[in-house]
């Protein structure tokens, strides 16, 4: 894990506990089961939706987007702000405003697998 993804934890203290977990090469982050930002190639970048998409586009922050078959692909992320990484009260702001919107986009919290029971053979059942 980079550094970079290692003090968003210290960037984000005043919204409580976060999760980071690896994902396609980046990082999701993650509050209360629910992802509301992500980290690709060191740049963090936070969920937007309807209600909070004029605050990233006042302030020129482009959205996170891959290329799929020629073609670019943008989902809904935006580069977070600068001033969030020294400045705690913006960045629990900007970062409830991200959470809101990923608890707005319905998308359910991220079910845990339990262990699988084994045996005294060693194969799960």
């Amino acid at each position: 894990m980079s550094q970079f993804v290692q003090s968003l934890h210290e960037v984000f203290e005043r919204m409580g506990r976060i999760e980071t977990r690896r994902m396609f090469g980046g990082h999701g982050i993650y509050h209360d089961g629910r992802m509301f930002a992500l980290v690709a190639s060191d740049t963090l970048y936070l969920k937007a939706d309807a209600q909070t998409l004029a605050e990233f586009e006042k302030r020129g922050l482009p959205a996170f987007g891959y290329e799929r078959e020629g073609r670019r692909m943008e989902m809904s992320y935006r580069q977070a702000p600068e001033e969030i990484f020294e400045d705690r009260d913006e960045a629990g702001r900007w970062g409830r405003l991200a959470w809101e919107a990923a608890l707005r986009s319905g998308t359910p919290k991220r079910a845990r697998r339990p262990a699988a029971k084994k045996t005294g053979r060693g194969k799960a059942r």
